[in-house]
């Protein structure tokens, strides 16, 4: 099987039977970075030296029948918002300048580090991750691998876009409306927002609560294994969770069957693209007819999109207060107006609009006193044309208006995964999220597993 076609656990029982090397790892996709992403324009800095010094490193590891980790020698790339000791972290802005020191690993880096894997590159990211597609003045457009024609989604597109492509088995990215589950719905792959604080964070966004980091790859397992590094304490956070109990990949295996289900197609406001919702439909019927009792049923709030918009434009506006002066004129446009409106907003306006989070919160914590996951689509759409913010055969004018079965679960904390669930007769994935109460981010990730081996 070629190295990039294979899953992280495909990889590291290859490395364990010597039939396969890190460093043949790394090599197969480093070369395929070279090949593929010049049209899907998934990487914004690829090292190449780098990745075959920790390779070699790693591979010396498995020799001495030694691992450092549980996925030593595994190639991952890492969205370009962490900070990550040796390279820059511009975060798609021009604004920001590169030629200062690069010195300090975010916990992400630092964990994934500490596991012995390999760094093959930062992935592409809209200016400080601000929208739900993924193009910026300074790397470009990134496309989706389905369909380059079309966008990858994002703000954690290029990590989207690698997995999907075989640049790469896993990533990781941020997901403060969506930014996650949104490409890995257009391009096909797993991607998984954990509980608020289960990934430790540093330096603290300022997007605050609503601000999550989260693997992407091709399998739950994969998330799983994922989970168990990235989950692992950091100072640095003063948000961050407790070490889980056990661990997320001995939990993905358990019975779920029996469990109480409830599936809401439009949680009571969205308009769903109708072969959107036939996809996603017939996965719900499988999963019911193979033991997952589904019920339909609507959570019972209403969209909660202007005080989620007010959060974001007034971390926006803290973020982009701190750049250098003249970065007004230097900022995607559209990010110049986010950032105007947020420095218009009150204490008072943003606590308003925490508080319509807490009672969403609320709201979905009954919920789930009868209901132990929440069933959704996770996009109400397929991808759409790329180097756009929003359909371009549409009347909608932010973001967030074409992804409303995601950011709810922002405000909330909550755990939400998205999995690949078919293809529109165009070729276009399309996801189905799955979302579990506050901390059962091991009910999530075994629900979700489950329903992949269910759906293939």
């Amino acid at each position: 099987m070629n190295p990039t076609d294979m899953t992280a656990v495909e990889l590291v029982t290859a490395y364990s039977s010597g039939e396969l090397s890190p460093v043949e790892a790394t090599q197969a996709m480093l070369d395929a970075i070279t090949e593929r992403d010049r049209t899907i324009n998934s990487y914004c800095l690829v090292d190449e030296e780098r990745a075959l010094a920790q390779a070699r490193k790693s591979e010396e590891r498995w020799n001495t029948g030694y691992s450092k980790g549980l996925l030593d020698g595994v190639p991952i790339s890492i969205k370009d918002i962490f900070l990550t000791d040796g390279w820059p972290t511009l975060r798609g802005s021009q604004a920001v300048d590169e030629d200062q020191p690069w010195n300090v690993d975010s916990p992400v880096a630092a964990r994934l580090r500490e596991d012995g894997m390999v760094f093959l590159g930062k992935t592409t990211t809209p200016e400080i991750a601000w929208k739900a597609v993924t193009d910026s003045a300074l790397c470009g457009i990134t496309r989706n691998p389905a369909d380059p024609t079309k966008t990858a989604g994002g703000s954690s597109g290029g990590s989207a876009a690698a997995v999907a492509a075989g640049l790469g088995p896993c990533s990781v990215g941020t997901d403060g409306g969506g930014s996650v589950r949104i490409p890995a719905s257009f391009c096909g792959v797993v991607g998984f927002k954990p509980t608020h604080g289960r990934i430790p964070l540093f330096p603290a966004s300022p997007f605050g609560p609503l601000a999550h980091a989260g693997p992407l790859t091709r399998t739950v397992e994969d998330a799983a294994l994922l989970m168990d590094i990235l989950s692992l304490p950091d100072p640095r956070d003063p948000t961050s969770l407790a070490p889980f109990a056990t661990t997320f990949r001995g939990e993905i295996g358990r019975d779920v069957v029996g469990l109480g289900v409830a599936y809401s197609p439009t949680l009571g406001y969205v308009t769903v693209d109708p072969e959107v919702r036939a996809i996603v439909d017939r996965a719900v019927q499988a999963l019911d007819a193979a033991g997952l009792p589904v019920t339909a049923a609507d959570p019972g709030f209403s969209d909660p999109i202007e005080a989620f918009e007010l959060l974001w434009a007034s971390g926006a506006a803290a973020m982009l207060k701190n750049f250098p002066e003249g970065a007004r004129d230097k900022v995607d446009p559209g990010l110049g107006k986010i950032w105007e409106r947020g420095e218009k907003f009150s204490a008072v306006d943003y606590l308003d609009a925490r508080a319509v989070a807490a009672d969403i919160g609320i709201t979905m914590g009954k919920f789930h006193l009868t209901h132990n996951v929440l069933l959704t689509p996770t996009v109400p759409i397929p991808a759409f044309e790329a180097g756009y913010d929003v359909p371009p055969d549409s009347d909608l004018t932010s973001w967030p208006q074409w992804t409303p079965f995601t950011y709810p679960f922002n405000l909330t904390q909550q755990p939400a995964i998205s999995i690949p669930v078919g293809r529109t007769e165009a070729g276009l994935p399309v996801g189905l999220q799955i979302i579990g109460p506050r901390h059962s981010d091991d009910l999530v990730l075994a629900v979700a597993r489950y329903a992949e081996h269910v759906l293939g």
